[in-house]
């Protein structure tokens, strides 16, 4: 369920973190879902408070979850209902919840992820901190303080999270991607790891330039895939920011840049590097 304004609707309860919107409904006409019975639908819209928005969020806990007292790390992700059922997803899910379940049963990999569905139309704004002729004005400072200032919060007092910057993660794709780079620059004392799959540097130069003067932290970890077929400017690009980086001393041992032969610009190539690449930041 998409709200893009809210000024003028009664009968809803504002809170200083989220906006209850009740249970989401059932369409008898749906997709069958594809998600696993450990992910759920929060039950109430979280409010974008800047941008008077309400968003979907998803959650994923771990297999074992509800018979354990454990903590676990957390990954916050973008384009939330492309993570995890096909019933919601635009061209195809990540399998996120698929491939975690493998892990934990083969290696022990347990993580919460917290998908939080993107704004449709708002989007690239919400997507980037930085204004682009064509698209228009920017609104990702907005979008990623809604991360760090409710969505986390939220999760960290109802779920048994382990909440500091060593254990918090962010990932995402195309401009999602762009927007976990930015994130892990903005805020090194929430985001510690980050996951950028084909980013979309090309948006705005400011990312370059941001990324210089806005240092990760040394402990940090980046892990950045792209596919050989999405275009010579997305290797470009890519390449530019690696060189970036290794110049201002980021440890290399705790950067990933991959190229996958042959990978498109689609969720084909996101959901296969998914498991490496979480186990990589995650190890």
């Amino acid at each position: 369920m998409r709200v893009s304004n809210i000024k003028n609707t009664t009968g809803y309860v504002l809170g200083l973190t989220f906006i209850i919107l009740g249970l989401v409904g059932c369409d008898d006409n749906a997709v069958p879902t594809s998600a696993a019975p450990n992910v759920s639908v929060l039950p109430m819209g979280f409010l974008i408070p800047e941008l008077e928005r309400v968003r979907t969020v998803r959650l994923y806990l771990p297999p074992g979850y509800e018979a354990s007292t454990k903590h676990y790390p957390v990954l916050y992700m973008q384009d939330g209902q492309n993570l995890f059922d096909n019933a919601t997803a635009d061209a195809g899910e990540w399998a996120v919840d698929e491939n975690l379940n493998k892990l934990a049963a083969e290696q022990g990999l347990e993580l919460i992820v917290v998908g939080i569905d993107n704004g449709g139309d708002f989007s690239m704004n919400e997507f980037s901190p930085w204004p682009n002729k064509r698209f228009g004005e920017a609104q990702g400072e907005q979008y990623l303080q809604f991360i760090v200032e409710v969505v986390k919060p939220y999760i960290d007092t109802n779920y048994r999270t382990v909440p500091n910057v060593q254990n918090t993660a962010i990932m995402g794709s195309s401009m999602g991607g762009l927007m976990a780079h930015y994130a892990i620059h903005q805020h090194p004392e929430v985001f510690g790891k980050a996951g950028v799959f084909s980013p979309s540097y090309w948006y705005s130069p400011d990312v370059f330039t941001h990324s210089k003067s806005h240092r990760m932290d040394d402990e940090a970890r980046l892990y950045v895939l792209f596919g050989s077929e999405e275009g010579d400017g997305m290797i470009a690009d890519t390449d530019k920011m690696h060189r970036q980086l290794k110049q201002q001393g980021h440890p290399r041992q705790n950067m990933q840049f991959t190229t996958v032969e042959g990978g498109q610009h689609n969720e084909k190539l996101w959901r296969e590097a998914f498991p490496a690449a979480v186990q990589w930041l995650f190890k």
